[in-house]
């Protein structure tokens, strides 16, 4: 083909090797196994070139490699052995696709003569995968190896980012044939590649936004007296966050954002409004409701945003962004769409859009926000609140630290408390709402940033589920700052057990143990255990400390088992369909 060097002949795990290389891939998540073995093996002659970081499951392997992707921006990649190893990939597989986050996992089935006599560890991945990737590829023969991995590296980012996987059977791993280099920049060009592409159903070229639809929106904004735009994590995958801040300053209008579009605008801005939705602020509930254009960038109106689509910004003309044409009218009827990358649509807006001012609307918007409570801080002998927590965590920790949750009572105090300021600051499992997600996210993110701090918020029910981790943590060097919300409760499920059960609560009350500090300690982690505002403190400034030495923390913070989410949208609609006795 003329692009590079003469062609060589090497093992199908060889040329995976190269191909990585290639894609400029220098980390890898997983957990080795028989299957796998070849590509381990191989794994070993290029340890130099690209660093392996050991799992303690395949799960946060998965999430490990996901949290990478969201971090950088880079595609994260997963190794897995075929039967049980690969399944377990499977829920950080849809963590992923739900979010939009370009992962490509990797793992080696049983050896074809061995394909569908139910062999010790065979399992049919690609049909198990096919739903929750944007394609899951298969490798019978190692002459196929290096198209197949540069077509899943193509799928992953192109268009609307998402996992794919590639299934390698035993023998195409082992198996030598001939590999020609091929530099990433040349992929584009290989006509080959893109129809392989297509056929697999995926677009890898970014859609073109209409002159049309860009012109007939700006003037619609331009004309709009109440205007709210709404930012997505479509927002924070298109790293579009100056665009996005260029709008809404020349227009004047407020901003509310989706969890996983949290950081694509700063919280501590004047036009922020906060989190829109079930938990959103006062503000934003208040700009939703009385706003006459919704500009919703890179949204897709989740049933956690739109609670009742019918009535959403009922009084507004909603108008949609988004790279996917799926998403437009999927969930909530728009007057008005465009379909293009959001960081292009947005420049194009807002060099479009006239100046505007719209005080009037901003003092409606903003006087609800008095409703969300203060920021008073707290006295040091005061006992810890979750809300106090993270205001603590926020004030004290540097302001380029990335942030991971896991799914709960905790995400939803995190991202109502702690001010994020750029797109993939913001570790969570939005779309799945993966329990276990936080620390192999946070390892993700400490792998790619390993001069960072990383911060871990997770509540005690979901830390029981990858706590295993930890070993990852200590064994591969990436100090995480850890802070357990133990209230010894699955709390957000015991609070609606509280709003809507008549607190009749049904195995919801956590016991047995572990001490999540003794736990820690068992994998050579500090902890601390804290009660007051003071106590933690102290505790989150010498874990901070501590990470920059090396070493990571475990502090477990003991709340009350009765806190809720506050504010909720039931606190300011008492209509919206939703029945809380």
């Amino acid at each position: 083909m003329g692009y590079g060097p003469a062609p060589m002949e090497l093992s199908g795990a060889r040329i995976l090797m190269e191909c990585l290389l290639e894609q400029g891939v220098d980390v890898v998540f997983g957990v080795p196994g028989a299957s796998v073995l070849g590509l381990y093996d191989a794994l070993h002659a290029y340890r130099r070139r690209i660093r392996h970081v050991l799992s303690a499951h395949e799960q946060g392997a998965a999430h490990a490699a996901d949290g990478y992707a969201r971090a950088s921006g880079r595609p994260g990649v997963c190794f897995a052995t075929s039967g049980p190893g690969v399944t377990n990939l499977v829920t950080g597989i849809a963590t992923a696709y739900m979010d939009s986050s370009p992962v490509v996992f990797v793992s080696c089935n049983v050896a074809e003569p061995l394909i569908g006599r139910d062999a010790f560890q065979e399992v049919d991945i690609t049909g198990i995968a096919m739903p929750v990737t944007k394609c899951a590829l298969s490798v019978r023969r190692a002459s196929d190896m290096a198209d197949t991995v540069r077509e899943a590296f193509a799928v992953a980012r192109g268009g609307r980012p998402g996992p794919v996987l590639i299934d390698i059977l035993k023998n195409a791993a082992a198996e030598k044939a001939e590999y020609e280099p091929l530099p990433r920049e040349k992929h584009a060009a290989s006509g080959h590649l893109l129809s392989r592409a297509r056929r697999a159903g995926a677009d890898l070229r970014l859609p073109s936004p209409d002159a049309g639809d860009v012109a007939e929106v700006a003037a619609m904004l331009s004309a709009a007296r109440r205007p709210l735009i709404l930012c997505g994590g479509g927002v924070v995958r298109a790293r579009a966050d100056k665009p996005l801040r260029a709008l809404a300053e020349k227009l004047d209008a407020p901003v509310a954002s989706t969890v996983m579009g949290m950081g694509a605008f700063p919280s501590g801005h004047p036009l922020a409004t906060g989190m829109v939705g079930l938990h959103g602020t006062a503000a934003s509930t208040r700009a939703v409701d009385g706003c006459d254009l919704l500009l919703a960038a890179g949204c897709r109106f989740s049933d956690r945003v739109a609670l009742d689509p019918k009535r959403f910004a009922q009084q507004a003309k909603i108008v949609q962004i988004d790279i996917d044409r799926a998403e437009i009218d999927k969930n909530v009827r728009t007057f008005s769409h465009i379909v293009g990358d959001a960081g292009e649509v947005l420049s194009l807006l807002a060099d479009a859009v006239a100046p505007a001012r719209h005080p009037a609307w901003k003092r409606n918007v903003f006087a609800a926000a008095k409703a969300d409570g203060g920021r008073a801080a707290e006295p040091e002998d005061a006992l810890l609140t979750p809300q106090a927590l993270v205001r603590e965590a926020c004030r004290l920790a540097p302001a380029d630290a990335f942030v991971a949750t896991d799914v709960g009572q905790h995400q939803m105090w995190t991202v109502q408390n702690f001010a994020f300021s750029f797109p993939g600051q913001l570790l969570t499992s939005g779309g799945f709402g993966t329990m276990g997600f936080g620390l192999g996210a946070a390892l993700g993110a400490k792998t790619a940033f390993p001069d960072r701090c990383v911060v871990h918020f997770t509540g005690d029910g979901s830390f029981r589920m990858n706590a295993p981790e930890l070993a990852t943590e200590a064994r591969e060097g990436l100090p995480v700052v850890t802070v357990v919300f133990d209230n010894g409760a699955l709390g957000m499920v015991r609070q609606w057990q509280t709003l809507a059960c008549g607190r009749r609560y049904s195995a919801t009350t956590l016991g047995g143990g572990p001490d999540y500090a003794r736990l820690a300690e068992a994998y050579g982690i500090r902890a601390a255990r804290v009660s007051t505002v003071g106590e933690f403190r102290t505790a989150f400034g010498a874990a901070l400390e501590a990470a920059r030495a090396g070493q990571g923390t475990v502090i477990v913070c003991k709340i009350g088992r009765d806190e809720l989410v506050r504010p909720t949208i039931l606190d300011w609609k008492k209509d919206c369909g939703i029945i809380v006795k």
